[in-house]
């Protein structure tokens, strides 16, 4: 199972990095943190965070609106694509067991979407340097960390829907309402739905942290709003039941368990079911 897990995910990772849709990728937030830098982002100020603080607060914001969509998207096809093109009949024919074949598809797309965000992070960093601003290796750490939580999260989600739908488009679709009704229970609804509905508190703020872009988010803003003013009456209800530290390891465990739990069914069901 070891050599056959290692043997598929070279073969994984080498065939991605010959995508151009890699690339694009790569150069999308590497482009960004170019962008931002020449823009002047690091010299305007946002809650009395300033310079390097500044670009990453806004690089969390827009990964949050691409990575999901970007990982499910790219993810959903890995399984059910292999299917229908009769590559994974081929593969399984070798000594390569279902766990093999899973695990090794979901730590090479796990490789292919983080290494370029992290890098941009990194390239965030030494530009900074450069520019001899003050690097917030809290952030750093932290978001660094919280972007993995994310893809991971939705990795998951990913290869479960690949391996239990029956056609790509299926997939796609699937994916797509998926991410709409995440984005859809952010907090502003959140609110709108109380509101209407006069529902309690407690089950509208508690089923709002069940969503993990929601989570990802909350988790991003609290560090560097300590607060959370931009989230209006939840903060109170976050704070002073949850806690900020707590929230904090929260929206890191959180999404890890969440996309292990979707990976592990999705596996089970693999390794259980004729959907070859």
């Amino acid at each position: 199972m070891s050599k056959g897990f290692l043997y598929m995910t070279e073969l994984d990772l080498m065939q991605n990095f010959r995508s151009r849709w890699f690339w694009a990728y790569s150069l999308l937030f590497g482009g960004f943190v170019a962008i931002m830098f020449l823009s002047g982002i690091t010299e305007s100020q946002i809650i009395g965070f300033v310079g390097l603080s500044r670009l990453m607060v806004t690089f969390m914001q827009v990964s949050m609106a691409i990575l999901p969509i970007y990982v499910l998207i790219t993810t959903v096809r890995s399984v059910v694509g292999d299917r229908e093109s009769n590559v994974m009949e081929y593969m399984l024919s070798l000594p390569i067991s279902f766990s093999s074949y899973f695990w090794s598809k979901f730590v090479s797309k796990f490789i292919v979407i983080y290494v370029p965000v992290l890098f941009a992070l990194i390239v965030a960093v030494i530009w900074g340097s450069l520019k001899e601003l003050d690097i917030p290796w809290n952030l750093f750490f932290y978001y660094s960390v919280l972007l993995a939580a994310l893809i991971f999260n939705f990795l998951g989600i990913g290869m479960f829907i690949s391996v239990i739908a029956k056609s790509q488009e299926i997939a796609i679709s699937s994916a797509f309402i998926l991410w709409l009704i995440l984005v859809a229970f952010l907090d502003l609804l959140l609110m709108g739905l109380m509101l209407k509905m006069r529902l309690n508190p407690d089950v509208v703020i508690w089923g709002g942290m069940i969503n993990p872009l929601q989570v990802f988010r909350t988790g991003s803003l609290v560090l560097f709003d300590p607060k959370l003013t931009v989230m209006g009456p939840a903060s109170y209800y976050v704070l002073d039941v949850i806690g900020r530290k707590a929230f904090l390891i929260l929206s890191i465990v959180y999404p890890f368990f969440l996309g292990g739990l979707f990976a592990y069914l999705g596996n089970r069901y693999f390794k259980r079911n004729d959907i070859i």
